[in-house]
């Protein structure tokens, strides 16, 4: 019974994890929504757009699948409960049979002579102590039988109590998850519609592309001689001291970073990827694409310093930190409120992401994180949730 007790309450634990991750799942869309109702409103789809509606779809499915192990996880629990019902059903079966055959054992052995009698037909003292201390005994170990059988259909009324609840969860679950395949459905849609018309607009995308292709060549190449530069002003590649400390400090925080914005969504990743739309091109990405809406101000993922600001065309302004041999890249930003040469804290603001007005106030910022010339995945070192 007590490992029974314990299965329930690590299930119960797992069910609070699912609800969890569920409604920030939730929110996550919820904020995607609000992004995509703004870009609707310039009734002119965008690639960016596209992407929205693709991790609204992954995460759609999250959603999903949360509520089928949910609906698993109870369906467990109501077996396990079934079970147990089933045994104690059983326990109590043969102690009230046993219960009752000590009775009518005992009442046929003393003839129903009176406790009293029994007593006080001992031959001596000792032989009628003996006898109370009998009587008593059976008493308790009655009283304790009695006790058992009264907990355990207790436990069987909780058991079963538990089980209808379990089952009220799931009948509420599958209904939320046919709403939700619903939206899944109308949200597969949507993005087919996209795709269409973006289609049509092919020759725009390939120049989008160029253009992009563009300004990572230009980041790139800024790295590149800040990274000389700093190589001529020493006859050492070694770092400082305190340039070291930094560049440790910021491995050990891989994975925990802070996000550049407050609030934002990751619409284009790290890596190697097909197009969106064009099916024939693959797109290499060095940096990951955060969107946002409205002003956005950006702060340093890292405490550093600021060892470029410049200006790309048609990507506004620039900036290049320096973490001892670790570099973070913000680009697409405009009021820059740092210069080359100063210092910065975690968290500090450096400027704000274009604000897109053709698009919905569209905010996307680029960031990137290199190690040197080597290009590092950024979701690999900001933090899960911003």
């Amino acid at each position: 019974m007590l490992f029974f007790v314990s299965l329930g309450f690590l299930s119960g634990q797992s069910r609070k994890d699912l609800e969890e991750e569920r409604k920030k799942t939730l929110e996550e869309i919820s904020f995607m929504d609000n992004l995509l109702k703004q870009t609707a409103r310039e009734k002119k789809e965008s690639l960016n757009e596209l992407k929205l509606i693709g991790r609204k779809l992954n995460l759609r499915e999250s959603v999903l699948k949360s509520m089928q192990d949910e609906i698993l996880l109870l369906s467990g629990r109501i077996d396990l409960n079934n079970t147990a019902i089933e045994m104690m059903e059983a326990d109590m079966t043969v102690m009230k049979r046993d219960y009752e055959n000590a009775v009518l054992s005992s009442y046929r052995t003393s003839k129903g002579t009176s406790e009293i009698a029994y007593i006080l037909s001992a031959k001596d003292f000792n032989q009628g102590y003996k006898r109370v201390k009998y009587l008593q005994q059976i008493t308790k170990i009655r009283r304790q039988e009695t006790e058992i059988i009264q907990e355990l259909k207790t436990e069987i009324e909780v058991s079963k109590k538990k089980m209808e609840e379990d089952l009220t969860n799931i009948s509420v679950l599958r209904s939320r998850e046919e709403q939700q395949r619903n939206l899944l459905r109308n949200e597969q849609d949507s993005q087919k519609k996209v795709v269409r018309n973006l289609s049509n607009r092919e020759r725009q995308l390939q120049r989008d592309l160029e253009d992009k292709k563009r300004i990572a060549k230009k980041i790139e190449s800024e790295i590149s001689k800040l990274i000389a530069e700093e190589r001529r002003k020493t006859s050492t590649t070694e770092l400082t001291p305190e340039q070291k400390l930094i560049s440790d400090n910021f491995y050990e925080n891989r994975g925990r970073l802070p996000w550049p914005v407050e609030k934002g969504v990751v619409t284009s990743h790290f890596g190697i990827h097909n197009h969106p739309v064009l099916k024939y091109v693959v797109e290499n990405n060095n940096d990951i694409e955060i969107t946002s809406s409205g002003e956005t101000p950006v702060r340093s993922v890292f405490k550093g310093s600021v060892a470029r600001v410049f200006s790309i065309q048609g990507a506004n302004m620039s900036i290049i930190l320096k973490h001892g041999k670790y570099y973070t890249v913000y680009s697409n930003l405009v009021n820059v409120t740092v210069k080359a040469g100063d210092k910065v804290e975690t968290k500090q603001l450096l400027g704000y992401v274009y604000n897109d007005r053709e698009r919905g106030n569209e905010a996307v910022l680029k960031f990137m994180i290199t190690e040197e010339k080597v290009n590092l995945d950024p979701e690999l070192w900001i933090s899960k949730k911003n």
